[in-house]
Order: structure tokens, then sequence, then C-alpha cells
């Protein structure tokens, strides 16, 4: 599974404190099905615990997740207390942002790493295994 995260929502995760491991193991549960809502066109939102806050009181995410091409963009993200939600206008630009994302190819995207416009989020060998044993079941 790759996961990406736009420039955006990194900026975002580091100013909440949220770790890639963090990160890695919410998007292991959204590939797992576990997503707290199907928004239309590929676009799901994920509660994603942060400190002692729990998911609750933590952090929404919006994720960008087709599971035949294996990737996934981390493109949005807000603290319950900024906002419960999203507004429609908001979520219409994410849809088309999702369909954009979707069909870039891999050199789109190297170019887009290289422009620091989306990063890679690379794990520990650790989370490698654990994610992998989850996948299979394990």
């Amino acid at each position: 599974m790759r996961i990406l995260k736009t420039r955006f929502f990194a900026k975002e995760a580091e100013d909440h404190g949220l770790s890639d491991e963090s990160l890695s193991k919410a998007i292991q549960e959204v590939v797992g099905g576990l997503v707290d809502a199907e928004l239309g066109g590929n676009l799901y939102k994920k509660r994603i615990a942060i400190g002692s806050k729990g998911k609750r009181g933590g952090l929404r995410s919006l994720l960008v997740y087709k599971a035949a091409k294996e990737i996934i963009f981390c493109v949005y993200l807000f603290s319950k207390k900024e906002s419960d939600n999203i507004s429609q206008k908001q979520l219409q630009q994410l849809k088309l942002l999702a369909k954009a994302l979707l069909t870039m190819n891999d050199e789109d995207l190297k170019k887009a790493i290289k422009n620091e416009e989306i990063q890679e989020v690379i794990l520990s060998e650790e989370s490698k295994k654990n994610s992998t044993r989850k996948k299979d079941g394990k």
C-alpha cells in the first residue's frame, strides 16, 4: 500500500502532532473497511486518535482511497475543535481533487513528490511488518 500526503495534509499533521506511525495505523483500519463515512468519489472520512483525546476528540481526516490501485492519498485534516465537518463546497472540491489524484500515473507522482506537492509516507520496518500481518489476517 502506497501512502501519500498532500502538502496541506502534511502541514496540518505536523501542526497537530500526528506522526506517520499513527496515520499508518488509521490507514490500516481504512484498508480493513473501518471508515467513519464514505463520501463518494473514493473519498472517505476517518477519525484519528491524537494523544489522550481518543478518536472522538481527535482529528478528522479525509482520504482518497482506491483499493485496486493500492494507493491512499491523505488530502485534508482538521480537529473537531476547528470544525465538526466540511462544507458542501469543500466536499465538491475534494471530490474533484480525488478524481485528479487517482488519474495520476507513476511519472506524475514522481514529479509531484519532487515538487513537494505530495509527500510519500515511508514506514519503519516494524510498521511494515505489522501492516503485512494485519493484511494477511495474522
